[in-house]
């Protein structure tokens, strides 16, 4: 806790000063911001870094694996579901983009089988990524890590067609959906296409 303190007052001294005018003007006129990134809680992996991105810019949601789950309204809590309903039907985001990432410590669970474990929250919520699993078995690529990584972006585009507000907003030009993929070693970023994942010039 102390380094984190110790940062605030760094922000304090150096970065709020600097800032202080944009984060007033939030304030005043609230958020607005032009995408919404579904990233991994991965502390190695910010997407306002990676995207050099202002306050006001991105609105996120991250969790274990970057993963969205199918459009199912119940009573049950639906954190990733709500916040997304929120960027799009309230916020109006023009784009989504989901962002997976190397080194993925919930794929690498996933592939391994850990995810298995009917206790606490984490194997229900990386079991939503079964069938990404399953297309990585089938292929046998040689690198069964960064395929998997790969596959989870690919389903949570998917699952994003399941919300009625994602695919209403698609249909009318009012929406893109975006892959993307972030190499912690290199710091490249990947973008998916009709030809794959390839990386920004």
């Amino acid at each position: 806790m102390d380094a984190l303190l110790a940062g605030y007052r760094r922000f304090r001294q150096h970065g709020w000063p600097t800032r202080r005018r944009l984060f007033e003007t939030l304030a005043e006129k609230g958020q607005s911001p032009r995408a919404l990134v579904i990233a991994c809680g991965d502390s190695r992996v910010d997407p306002a870094m990676i995207f050099d991105a202002a306050p006001g810019e991105i609105f996120t949601i991250r969790n274990v694996a970057n993963l969205v789950p199918p459009c199912q309204p119940d009573g049950a809590y639906h954190g990733t579901s709500a916040a997304l309903e929120f960027a799009v039907t309230v916020l109006e985001v023009g784009d989504i983009i989901v962002m997976g990432h190397g080194l993925c410590g919930g794929v690498r669970a996933l592939l391994d089988g850990v995810a298995d474990n009917r206790a606490g929250f984490i194997g229900p919520w990386m079991r939503l990524a079964e069938p990404a699993r399953a297309r990585v078995l089938a292929c046998a690529p040689a690198d069964p890590q960064l395929e998997g990584e790969h596959q989870v972006v690919r389903l949570s585009l998917e699952n994003l067609r399941s919300f009625p507000f994602v695919t209403e907003r698609l249909a009318s030009g009012r929406l893109r959906l975006h892959g993307a993929h972030f190499d912690i070693r290199t710091g490249r970023l990947a973008l998916l296409s009709a030809d794959g994942f390839t990386d920004v010039a």
